[in-house]
């Protein structure tokens, strides 16, 4: 584990909040992916994949794939269920990667800069240690890699929906009863450390989302169904087998940058730290005041410690931009 260097704040892009980057839908093995480019801004930009969390969207990733864009020409799909894309006959770890890797070969943008955050998190560790060929880096963002004790989550007081038979229908329910606005509200307090980093326009952005979730039948069962094949990997990574979440990790060859927030209220704290001690050519970046979407809450120190990445993997992305002035950061 090495420590995440900070590349110089003037490196970056003007501050400025972009609206979500251009949406499509792509036909994949029969079913309708939805995907966002955002385009590079600079000559000699690598390919990028985004792969957003539990309940998430490719929208997560804008502003960090925005301030990326002179180095990365990139892509944020939307899960099976999830966004814009139709649902899928499975919601677990490994037919998400599989639908990843599918994305990567169908494009023929391999191999790719691969980030997750939370959810996609596990998804790219699965990716990564599969199928090396299609990753030139790794970028995990609150990682949702195994852990038991579910009092450090707030998905925690869902566990008794998975044991309800027909759960998903009482999630819809559950739904039904919050408007757009009180559920976006509830979703940001839960990820966000501190609401006043999020602009009005990302509020608003966040509402409409919720909004496309109310008017397709089909998001309350991929949402439960997903957190139930979550739950069940986090329970399988403490037993034989070499599908294991903790040793696909293990088998991460990559190099590999990995940001927690220390007031992640989703996914225990003590997971990132652990990630980059299992993952053998990892940095890590812990961030003070932080929680679940540090993409969403402080893009800039993201996109910052990315470059970092970058510089040490591909040196020829940043080449112009020296050493003086870099800045480092570690986990305490």
């Amino acid at each position: 584990m090495k420590r995440a260097a900070l590349w110089p704040e003037h490196s970056l892009p003007a501050h400025h909040v972009p609206p979500p980057w251009p949406g499509r839908h792509v036909r994949l093995d029969g079913t309708l992916v939805h995907v966002r480019d955002t385009p590079a801004t600079g000559g000699g930009a690598e390919p990028a994949l985004y792969v957003h969390g539990l309940g998430g969207s490719a929208q997560n990733w804008t502003d960090l794939a925005g301030l990326l864009a002179d180095r990365l020409d990139g892509q944020a799909i939307d899960l099976p269920g999830f966004g814009r894309s139709e649902p899928g006959p499975r919601y677990t770890i490994p037919s998400f990667a599989d639908r990843v890797i599918r994305w990567i070969e169908h494009s023929d943008r391999g191999p790719v800069h691969l980030f997750g955050n939370s959810l996609g998190g596990a998804i790219s560790v699965r990716v990564a240690a599969l199928r090396p060929d299609l990753v030139r880096t790794l970028t995990l963002v609150s990682p949702a890699l195994p852990f038991l004790d579910f009092r450090r989550s707030l998905q925690g007081r869902m566990l008794p929906l998975l044991a309800i038979p027909r759960g998903e229908r009482l999630a819809a329910w559950r739904l039904a009863q919050f408007s757009p606005e009180v559920t976006a509200q509830q979703v940001m307090e839960a990820c966000v450390a501190d609401l006043t980093r999020i602009s009005e326009q990302r509020r608003q952005e966040a509402i409409d989302e919720i909004r496309i979730r109310y008017e397709v039948a089909h998001y309350a069962a991929a949402y439960v169904r997903t957190f139930r094949g979550l739950v069940g990997s986090f329970l399988r990574s403490y037993l034989p087998g070499e599908g294991a979440l903790w040793r696909q990790a293990a088998a991460v060859r990559v190099p590999t940058l990995v940001v927690g927030g220390r007031q992640d209220r989703l996914v225990d704290v003590r997971v990132a730290p652990q990630a980059a001690r299992v993952i053998p050519d990892s940095r890590l970046l812990m961030l003070d005041g932080v929680g679940h979407v540090a993409q969403l809450e402080v893009p800039r120190t993201v996109a910052r410690a990315v470059l970092g990445l970058l510089a040490e993997a591909t040196p020829s992305l940043v080449t112009g931009m020296g050493e003086s002035g870099t800045e480092r950061d570690m986990a305490g």
